[in-house]
């Protein structure tokens, strides 16, 4: 899947969203989780529960019917090509610029591994500046050391 397809449960859901007049966050305060998580359900990168796919169904005013597409294991990644839509690929760019920077740090302060991805949580935030409003971008994942055989 590229970042320009998008699956036909997702468009569903999305207008129902605008529809409705809905936010990520509204949606997430109802189920009990982030708004992020939510986001990645109705793009099909994160699977809910039964119940929680209902709530978020029922919040949409949408079919139960679409209960098992929103349980079954996700779709994860954008596909092999760089992303073409702005936001998405300026962190692609800040992971070009900045990855080997990151990582050498992470490193140094954690030793050779990686940050999980599974263990993981993402908040994003309006921070507002009089010089213009900022984007606060936390990631927080498990550090899990590689393992010596």
């Amino acid at each position: 899947m590229s970042t320009t397809e998008i699956l036909p449960i997702t468009a569903k859901l999305l207008e129902a969203k605008q529809t409705k007049g809905i936010t990520f966050s509204d949606l997430g305060l109802a189920i009990g989780r982030d708004e992020v998580w939510v986001a990645a359900v109705i793009y099909r990168q994160a699977a809910a529960s039964a119940e929680e796919a209902s709530k978020l169904l029922h919040l949409l005013g949408l079919s139960e019917d679409w209960v098992p597409q929103l349980t079954a294991f996700p779709v994860k990644g954008l596909g092999p090509i760089v992303p073409t839509d702005p936001l998405i690929y300026r962190f692609y760019e800040i992971m070009q610029v900045y990855g080997m920077p990151m990582k050498d740090v992470i490193q140094e302060k954690f030793g050779d591994g990686i940050m999980s991805a599974i263990d993981f949580t993402l908040e994003i935030k309006k921070v507002e500046d009089p010089k213009g409003d900022r984007v606060q971008v936390t990631m927080n994942g498990k550090f899990l050391p590689y393992k010596k055989w």
